[in-house]
């Protein structure tokens, strides 16, 4: 590698590392709590939790239909 070449990577490296240092940070405890709070809020509306209706099941099986 070039010594030029080097500073160019290096540049980029400096560059990635301000950019990651600027991101807004939020603690683990309270990004699970504001995760807790939306599966307790929207818990009514999650088909996993609450069952779904065999009507509304995209995944069941298809009928067939067949002529006779």
């Amino acid at each position: 590698m070039s010594g030029s070449s080097n500073i160019v990577a290096m540049k980029k490296i400096v560059q990635q590392l301000r950019l990651e240092a600027g991101i807004n940070r939020v603690k683990v405890s309270q990004a699970a709590a504001d995760l807790q709070q939306f599966c307790l809020q929207n818990a009514q509306q999650d088909p996993l939790l609450t069952g779904m209706s065999s009507s509304n099941n995209p995944f069941r099986p298809q009928k067939v239909c067949s002529f006779l």
